[in-house]
């Protein structure tokens, strides 16, 4: 908390203090800019089920966001994707601090920041918001910051008032919670790896594929030094890159010393759940498949295996948007074609009614017209039928061009139906990827101000499944 986070979020760990106290936990990567969209909607979940758990078991029930900033992969973390005030998207990206892919992204300091956060506030359109929106990112993002505790801050400025406790994974200061677990997994080197593969195993036998698939004897730490390098077994001790280790050294190393270690994505959760009194983790899709593979790991470090919870997941609409999917009556993921098939059948759907019957009447009459040529011609010579076929298939195929251009005659005069329909697409599906995955969350920020989360808390059914919210 050294971050400056708000009163609530100290007030919500202070309740850890409490022997009845235990958390609803979720995370993910220190995505620039606060990541996709489904960073909020993985917090307001937790935030949800924090309280509905509390209410109905009389407990203090805290949630947490687990800021993974140990990961060394730079590269998928570093950009953010907006839509600028034509609905274009546009990809904005920090600029690589020393150090950028080789050391964990949490050990990064970020430099020259400012071009990146002006093309950022640029490609925004203007809001009541922007202003809000400009400020905060720049304080979060500042020269200097790192980029795990920017991430960490954004989330404190937006969510932080809602109890959120922001924990970012590198801190030295609860390492000596873990030290136990790291050296376990020393001392029994690659248990943890075959427990999950033999786990992946039965998966596989049931018909599903496993999401992680370990070399069985892979060790599920990483040494800090600071490059983040996997340890492996070598001989009776072990290895990290050109550097030896004798067994009982490291093991004591881990011991005494354990911020020099990182779990690995199969070791993360018991981590986070010997650091947490966790009793529901919030997953997305693949998170919930790997952990899937983890109760014998779970049994192995003696840590309790959570419930798991999957986050919400949800398509935000403006009100025009809305109103286009209810007036055309349109499945919302009929517009994740990148093709003009749904807009055809639209604009087809608002043809003259005349028109239409006349089109579909002269496709009938043809079809009954040519069946009966084709079968009398066998009379006269059998080899015509052949002919007949053909003949029906090419006036067949003139009949459906001259469709087609009423369709495109119909773009030009429905233009505000093209135009509405190519907007409810590019929020929708931009690019033709889920919003959830593809914009910022700073986009939705900047059209809805604060009170995004506010709305969401209240609107989205904890319920599994996809909702459409109109904002």
């Amino acid at each position: 908390m050294r971050r400056g986070a708000p009163a609530e979020a100290l007030t919500a760990a202070a309740l850890f203090a409490d022997e009845d106290a235990v958390a609803v936990v979720t995370g993910q990567q220190a995505g620039a800019f606060g990541g996709p969209l489904y960073t909020v909607l993985k917090a307001v979940t937790t935030i949800q089920l924090a309280r509905r758990t509390s209410a109905e078991h009389g407990i203090p029930v805290v949630p947490v966001f687990w800021v993974e900033a140990e990961d060394h992969d730079w590269a998928e973390v570093r950009s953010t994707t907006v839509l600028d005030g034509e609905l274009q998207p546009k990809e904005i990206t920090l600029p690589d601090p020393r150090g950028a892919g080789e050391v964990p992204v949490g050990a990064l300091t970020l430099d020259a920041t400012g071009d990146s956060l002006d093309a950022l506030v640029s490609a925004l359109a203007a809001t009541d918001f922007t202003e809000w929106v400009s400020t905060t990112l720049r304080a979060a993002y500042a020269n200097g910051m790192g980029a795990g505790t920017a991430f960490a801050r954004l989330l404190d400025a937006v969510l932080g008032k809602y109890g959120l406790v922001v924990f970012e994974s590198n801190d030295a200061a609860a390492k000596p919670l873990v030290a136990d677990i790291f050296a376990r997994e020393l001392q029994f080197p690659g248990r943890t790896s075959s427990l999950a593969s033999a786990a992946g195993a039965q998966l596989l036998a049931l018909g599903h594929q496993p999401q992680v698939t370990p070399a069985p004897d892979a060790i599920a730490l990483f040494r800090m030094d600071p490059k983040r390098r996997l340890l492996r077994r070598e001989g009776s001790g072990f290895a990290a890159g050109d550097d030896h280790f004798d067994a009982a050294a490291i093991v004591a190393e881990a011991v005494d010393h354990p911020a020099r270690f990182s779990p690995n994505v199969l070791l993360r959760p018991i981590v986070q759940d010997a650091i947490f009194p966790t009793i529901c983790y919030v997953a997305g899709p693949s998170e919930l498949a790997y952990l899937g593979q983890l109760r014998g790991v779970y049994e192995h470090f003696g840590i309790p295996m959570p419930l798991v919870h999957q986050r919400a997941s949800a398509t935000l609409l403006d009100s025009a948007a809305s109103r286009f999917l209810a007036k055309y009556d349109v499945p919302f993921q009929d517009l994740q074609r990148r093709d003009d098939a749904t807009l055809n059948r639209l604009l087809q759907a608002q043809l003259p009614k005349e028109v239409d019957e006349a089109l579909a009447g002269a496709a009938r009459q043809l079809q009954r017209a040519m069946e009966r040529v084709i079968g009398v011609l066998p009379a006269v010579d059998p080899t015509l039928a052949g002919a007949a076929k053909t003949t029906l298939g090419k006036m067949e195929h003139d009949l459906a061009a001259l469709q087609n251009k009423v369709i495109q005659a119909a773009k030009k005069r429905d233009e505000t139906l093209r135009r509405q329909f190519s907007r409810a697409q590019a929020q929708i599906f931009p690019s033709g990827q889920p919003q959830e995955r593809t914009l910022g969350m700073v986009f939705f920020l900047n059209r809805y101000g604060p009170a995004l989360a506010d709305r969401l808390i209240e609107e989205l059914p904890l319920e599994s499944g996809h909702y459409l919210i109109t904002l």
